[in-house]
């Protein structure tokens, strides 16, 4: 069975988790915090849009600031002076008058009540509003629901054409984006009166076959959420033309303004704290008559907003896991990059499009957070596990490279192909002698000499881009070649064995001076170098690991080492190793040997020293 990449893991998890919140939202009264985020995206996308074509058939009249100073009344107004608003809008011609005052109370002036149920008794058409109040009531140990009618009173319900109500929801955020359509108590439907205006208007029956889903009016059924239609606001507070309620009354208005209008009655100054926030803003508020105008503009137009069923979101967020995963196909970073931001700049703009021209509504932020999410967390999980590989690869290199090597070896190179077998050189090299050394010598002697040499040869072999394999004691092996595939891998050792040799010079004169090394004592090295194929990985346990070689390649190098005891020579190189450094070093054939694990002879060739050196450069035979 195929084991999980760690990325599909990620981006299945995210899938997960954004689908279950999705699935929780639909339920009621359940919020999770993708509803407020895809709340506020939509209103986004409703302030950039260009603004809905409105019908230019609402006007409002607002009780205003301006009326309260220029009559001196308190609220509420007398409601004669009210009749005489509506007078001059039947006066006027206008088509419609809506009302949106409460007129559940008699008028202290009992005058003031006949006056203007005469005013709506003289309109073309009227609409008051109704209210229905529910409260909880508990009696002992029960609990009791209360509903109460508020309507208004018998002479209005005589005159007025139609009662609508006119309940105000927000949603979890506090923002108004819809009305309730309908409420029922008992036997008696009521629809919201922006409904009842706009059937009075367009000529037709009020609405019907009320559901939490959606609404029959006008042979068409409009969809709903829970009950309610969202609205499609035209714009921020003041979008539609509002005449001062003192200016009508005085007749300041031209007659042509409310001609076969729609005309809103209602409060708008801010002292009757009927201002409600908007998908436009939640500071420069809109008045709850205006919030009604946009509702009648949106019937009235037919550009209503349209929920996507939810099966459609969840299917948007499925496919974005798909898209995620295809696009982390890319591997490379600034292409992964650029292919989520196209993605998501071409899926952003579909949706600006189906919710600008078509009142499409779809799930925003779920979709977009899958694809945002199903990128980014994989692509930073992969850079912190490449990171988390790069460190470790460098503390393991770091015994055998020197850091320009790593940092080259980390930056080209396949890092999960190190075990290979490759061509190589391998050099070997240990001190001459160095047992009977040791016991003329103190440990501590023994440690302040070898660790300074152990030293010197490791720069040395560092210069020259090689490995060091590993310590032996006094003996140290290297190799060149890997895992920086250096085609001069053989040269590059010579020149290493070459400035060994040639460093013991320096380091003799330091441990004479300092009295280490008895001058008795000559300091002497044997180096082997042999050229040929051979396997080169990791190996070793999860506890300990080592980056090496093995061969018969690499033994036979051992064994050109051993060699020079024999021949008296510090280094000697194989007759592979000598066909790719003849043309810069000068060297000598010695022999034709069979050394131990071999059947066929192996030639042996010493190294003299570059072409052209002067004779302090070149290498001196050992002293034994």
């Amino acid at each position: 069975m195929r084991r999980l990449s760690s990325p599909t893991i990620i981006t299945t998890a995210i899938a997960i988790i954004l689908i279950a919140l999705q699935m929780l939202a639909l339920l009621p009264d359940v919020s999770t915090p993708l509803v407020g985020t895809e709340l506020s995206a939509r209103d986004m996308l409703m302030r950039l849009r260009p603004a809905p074509q409105r019908s230019g058939q609402v006007v409002i009249v607002g009780i205003d600031d301006t009326s309260f100073n220029w009559t001196g009344y308190r609220w509420p107004w007398p409601r004669t002076y009210l009749a005489k608003i509506v007078d001059r809008l039947n006066q006027a011609g206008a088509k419609v008058v809506g009302l949106d005052v409460f007129l559940f109370e008699p008028d202290s002036d009992a005058q003031g009540d006949i006056a203007l149920a005469g005013a709506f008794s003289n309109a073309n058409a009227s609409v008051g509003v109704a209210n229905i109040y529910r409260k909880d009531v508990v009696s002992g140990n029960i609990l009791l629901h209360s509903e109460t009618e508020q309507k208004p009173l018998e002479p209005y319900q005589k005159s007025l054409t139609r009662i609508g109500i006119t309940p105000t929801i927000l949603d979890a955020d506090a923002i108004l984006r819809s009305i309730q359509v309908h409420d029922q108590v008992g036997s008696n439907t009521y629809a919201h009166w922006a409904f009842e205006i706009a059937s009075l208007y367009m000529g037709v029956a009020s609405p019907s076959q009320f559901s939490d889903t959606s609404v029959m009016f006008n042979g068409r059924r409009i969809p709903l959420l829970q009950g309610r239609m969202l609205v499609n606001y035209s714009g921020p507070a003041g979008v539609y033309p509002t005449y001062s309620a003192s200016s009508v009354a005085e007749g300041d208005i031209p007659a042509e303004t409310f001609k076969g209008k729609i005309v809103l009655i209602g409060a708008t100054s801010p002292t009757l704290q009927d201002l409600w926030p908007t998908p436009y803003s939640s500071n420069n508020r809109t008045p709850g008559v205006e919030v009604v105008a946009n509702a009648v503009d949106t019937i009235l137009t037919g550009q209503y907003l349209y929920l996507v069923p939810p099966w459609v979101n969840l299917l948007q967020t499925l496919l974005m896991a798909v898209i995620a995963a295809l696009i982390l196909r890319l591997r490379e970073p600034v292409r992964v990059i650029i292919g989520m931001a196209v993605v998501f700049l071409l899926w952003f703009l579909g949706a600006f499009l189906l919710f600008a021209f078509q009142g499409l509504v779809i799930a925003l932020v779920a979709p977009g957070l899958m694809l945002f999410l199903g990128v980014i967390l994989p692509t930073a999980g992969q850079a912190v596990s490449q990171e988390l590989e790069k460190r470790r690869l460098r503390s393991l290199f770091g015994r055998f490279l020197s850091s320009e090597i790593i940092d080259q070896m980390v930056a080209s190179s396949d890092l999960s192909a190190l075990n290979k077998r490759a061509e190589i050189t391998i050099l070997f090299s240990d001190i001459r002698g160095f047992t009977t050394l040791s016991e003329k010598l103190t440990p501590e002697q023994v440690v302040a000499m070898l660790n300074p040499y152990l030293e010197a040869m490791t720069k040395i072999v560092y210069q020259h881009s090689g490995t060091v394999d590993k310590f032996e004691g006094d003996a140290v092996m290297a190799f060149f070649g890997e895992p920086i595939p250096y085609p001069d891998h053989a040269l590059r050792a010579a020149r290493t064995a070459l400035e060994m040799h040639l460093a013991i010079d320096g380091l003799s004169r330091d441990w004479y001076a300092r009295g280490i090394l008895p001058p008795e004592i000559k300091f002497q090295i044997g180096i082997g170098l042999n050229t040929g194929e051979a396997f080169v990985g990791l190996l070793g346990s999860e506890q300990r690991i080592n980056y090496t070689t093995i061969g018969d390649n690499v033994n036979l190098s051992a064994r050109l080492q051993d060699l020079t005891k024999v021949y008296k020579w510090p280094i000697l190189i194989s007759d592979a190793t000598y066909q790719q450094i003849k043309d810069e070093f000068d060297t000598e054939f010695v022999d034709s040997v069979i050394v131990k694990g071999k059947t066929e002879p192996v030639k042996v060739y010493k190294l003299l020293g570059r072409k052209g050196a002067l004779e302090n450069e070149r290498v001196r035979a050992l002293v034994l």
